[in-house]
């Protein structure tokens, strides 16, 4: 059975249209990782500009309504968009922009039209970048803990606490948060989100000292510390009414729990074949010995699933069908599935795969770095214990009432 999209000739010659684009407008060396906080910064600066201009075209969010800048296009087209940025390892956007990625359909479902054109056009034009800020210290996945206050005076919001594990290097435009709105409220019931302007009086950023953050200064691995010391943000940053923040969540977390799917290679398959064709053991390719083989027949069709999970679930979000359970099945398999390759790939591999020297281990490091990734991934954008759980209620385990996918404009 053939699980992959097929393309009209009309879609084919748009593919065209897109590849000769991204051929004549992408910088070399925009997905080397960088060697310092200068390469990372003058990376950034590109990955900005491209972003900028793919906005220009509507391509930055391709299913974006087009008043305000998004391009408006089927989610087939959006396919062939997410995979033409995908043969340049890009994604879109090609620069880390969790709150826009997130935020900005939470906004199109829940933001008011003033609020759609103030910040919905800013993002898709690529003109802004926004970080998501949700983690605090005494809440992660149980999101409707969070601690940080935002305290209505006039005709302003004022916000004190603290987020953790939040956004990467080289700063950012706006921040999407939630906060407590009514202190003496119901849990679920007393929060609300704010986008708020980063550049604001009182917000202090300071960088986490991370185990494996790396010293290059890259996006990746870098998180921070930020600190909200009486910061004054106008009511109209408030999107989807006051202590309503939970069910504003729904849509946030439906993208981060899964739902929103993802396009694109199994680029750890193929660096990994590409690593063991090269490299040696008992003076034989490594691809020549059968448990190898066996490893990786095992690793390629695990990863070919998860893909597939991806796509399906792009395809439902952006092609408006509806939904259930395969949001939170998607990430919980994506949390096994790459705690299970770092077994399956150390057993493969041997010890190499615990290096970063160029003299045993994978080029860049990819092979090193998925030994600890793989064992990360299984917090972050909710633990496995949280998908199971979406998963049960919306299949209907333990409740008289199955529990609804998140609205995604």
């Amino acid at each position: 059975m053939d699980f992959e999209v097929t393309y009209t000739e009309e879609q084919q010659r748009f593919r065209a249209e897109v590849r000769a684009w991204f051929e004549a407008n992408v910088p070399p060396g925009i997905t080397r990782e960088p060697a310092s906080t200068a390469e990372s910064h003058e990376n950034y600066q590109m990955r900005r500009e491209l972003g900028r201009k793919l906005g220009a075209k509507g391509w930055l969010f391709p299913t974006g309504p087009k008043q305000y800048g998004g391009g408006g296009l089927d989610v087939d087209h959006a396919i062939i968009l997410e995979e033409e940025a995908d043969r340049f390892d890009l994604s879109l956007p090609p620069f880390y922009d969790s709150g826009a990625t997130m935020g900005a359909p939470t906004i199109a479902v829940w933001g008011t039209e003033e609020q759609k054109e103030t910040f919905l056009k800013p993002i898709y034009r690529g003109d802004v970048r926004v970080w998501q800020l949700l983690s605090e210290p005494s809440a992660g996945s149980d999101l409707a803990g969070v601690k940080m206050r935002a305290i209505r005076q006039g005709d302003e919001y004022v916000l004190n606490g603290q987020k953790i594990f939040i956004g990467s290097a080289n700063g950012t435009d706006w921040m999407w948060t939630l906060a407590v709105t009514n202190p003496d409220g119901e849990r679920h019931q007393n929060l609300s989100w704010f986008m708020v302007d980063a550049n604001l009086p009182g917000i202090t950023v300071q960088p986490m000292e991370l185990l494996g953050s790396g010293g290059g200064g890259g996006e990746h691995g870098h998180k921070n510390t930020i600190f909200f010391e009486d910061v004054r943000v106008p009511a109209i940053c408030l999107v989807g009414g006051e202590n309503n923040g939970w069910k504003v969540a729904s849509t946030h977390l439906e993208l981060e729990h899964g739902g929103g799917g993802h396009v694109g290679r199994n680029r750890l398959w193929e660096g990994l074949l590409s690593y063991c064709q090269k490299n040696y053991r008992d003076g034989q390719p490594l691809t020549s010995h059968q448990d190898v083989r066996d490893l990786l027949a095992d690793i390629y069709i695990r990863g070919e699933v998860g893909r597939l999970f991806g796509l399906r679930n792009f395809w439902l979000t952006y092609a408006r069908q509806p939904k259930s359970y395969e949001g939170p099945q998607a990430s919980l398999y994506h949390k096994y599935a790459g705690l299970w390759m770092t077994t399956a790939i150390l057993e493969a591999v041997g010890p190499a795969a615990l290096t970063t020297d160029s003299r045993w281990g994978s080029d860049e490091g990819f092979l090193e770095g998925q030994q600890r990734n793989g064992i990360v991934a299984v917090h972050p954008g909710g633990t496995a214990d949280i998908q199971k759980v979406e998963m049960a209620r919306r299949i209907g385990i333990g409740r008289t009432i199955r529990q609804a996918a998140g609205k995604v404009a």
